[in-house]
């Protein structure tokens, strides 16, 4: 059973940062794709960013491109998101999730796509 656990949120001014971690168990397939996503009050859950555990190839939103930087450790047990120069637009619960590779584009458009989900970590950026 695949379980995600999220920590290190927490609250931080404009301009800040914070690194997330999710604990990784129950991964047993040949290769996934690990997001985070986010979602603030009100708004729908979008994705932030996403990396493909085999290839290790990543992907981010413009939103946060050059802001934030996402990474897995090689025994696929941490996946980590290392966000710098927060914003108070940032603020919101913070998840991160995982599909099996499918062989096709690891998007982040689309979150119904990813099959495992943390509980989420809150974050808030004041200004």
């Amino acid at each position: 059973q695949v379980q995600l656990v999220e920590s290190g949120g927490g609250s931080v001014q404009a301009g800040g940062s914070l690194r997330l971690s999710c604990a990784i168990s129950g991964l047993t397939q040949r290769s996934y794709c690990l997001a985070w996503f986010r979602q603030a009050p009100g708004k729908e859950r979008e994705g932030v960013a996403r990396i493909h555990d085999s290839s290790g190839s990543d992907y981010y939103v413009p939103s946060v491109q050059g802001r934030f930087a996402i990474s897995l450790d090689n025994a696929r047990n941490a996946l980590y998101l290392q966000m710098d120069s927060l914003r108070p637009e940032d603020t919101a619960n913070y998840y991160c999730a995982a599909r099996r590779y499918t062989g096709t584009w690891c998007g982040i458009a689309d979150s119904s796509e990813y099959t495992y989900w943390g509980q989420g970590t809150q974050v808030t950026v004041s200004s």
